[in-house]
């Protein structure tokens, strides 16, 4: 199971565009895999990471998501082959369809059938990651287009999958899917059977599963559950997270969170290296003084 860390989604000098450079070569000499950036309400993550991309050499790069309505799927794929081709090799494209509150209310875009909207969109967006012309008639999109991006090498291509229709589409389209708030027993029962079920009949290479979770080395678990519970407790109350966290029998992302001691977190991760998860996206939390660098440490050592 590879480890990457999350970035982008707390305020000061990582929400920056040299704060963010300085984290990833950071990351990259202590040799973490990955690098998943969030798109919320500050940087673009794809564009910020075609700028990493040129600053770094070997770690994998990724958006952890970026919202498909408000972006056209011909104007997404273009973006990301240009960041592609920055990162010679090294972008990875995570989308998610977001939630009703963000993409109704605060963007003024209808949220109305959000999985078959997904639908369309990949069937535009595909080909075109491929180097591939695209040419589709639906009910959302209606294309006929093709780019050609220099050095915009084929980028891989994740969503955010919870339910059986988005598990269905990723196992299909894709290839994987990445995860927030989805704690070891949903991801054992029903993500991965899903999504490898789709892949295969689909005649796709087994998918990547990587899962975000939040994550402190401490020895005060129950301080930094309540820490949890309060800061994050927005993603208990949004449906697509709370679904998922139902199906865990977890009363709010507090106790999906991996903390405590070493052994603690050991056990953890080697749960979701054992259920088939690919990838870690550790969102580490500052719940104390000291905690981010020993986490940040301690991931380090589970390396290779």
């Amino acid at each position: 199971m590879r480890i990457g860390i999350m970035v982008g989604a707390t305020p000061g000098r990582d929400g920056t565009i040299d704060g963010l450079v300085e984290r990833a070569r950071d990351l990259e000499a202590r040799g973490f895999d990955t690098l998943w950036m969030a798109n919320i309400f500050g940087l673009d993550a794809i564009g910020a990471l075609a700028i990493v991309g040129r600053e770094t050499e070997r770690v994998e790069l990724g958006t952890a998501v970026v919202p498909t309505f408000p972006r056209h799927p011909v104007a997404i794929a273009q973006q990301s082959l240009t960041t592609q081709a920055a990162c010679e090799g090294r972008f990875v494209l995570g989308i998610g369809l977001s939630h009703k509150i963000v993409i109704e209310d605060m963007f003024g875009f209808s949220y109305d059938k959000p999985a078959r909207n997904m639908r369309e969109y990949l069937e535009v967006l595909t080909p075109l990651l491929r180097g591939e012309p695209a040419k589709f008639e639906g009910e959302h999109y209606r294309v006929n287009a093709g780019l050609e991006v220099p050095g915009g090498t084929p980028t891989p291509l994740l969503i955010a999958a919870l339910g059986d229709v988005m598990l269905k589409l990723a196992g299909t389209f894709t290839d994987g899917t990445i995860l927030w708030m989805t704690g070891p027993a949903t991801i054992e029962g029903h993500i991965g059977p899903k999504l490898r079920g789709a892949a295969e009949e689909a005649g796709r290479p087994a998918p990547r599963i990587v899962a975000g979770l939040p994550i402190a080395l401490t020895h005060d678990p129950e301080a930094a559950r309540a820490w949890v519970g309060e800061n994050l407790a927005m993603y208990g109350m949004l449906p697509s997270y709370r679904a998922m966290l139902d199906k865990e029998g977890a009363a709010s992302p507090a106790d999906v969170a991996i903390v405590g001691d070493e052994a603690a977190l050991d056990a953890a991760l080697d749960r979701l290296r054992d259920i088939g998860v690919t990838d870690f996206d550790a969102a580490i939390m500052p719940v104390g003084d000291g905690v981010e660098a020993r986490t940040l440490d301690y991931l380090q050592s589970r390396l290779g």
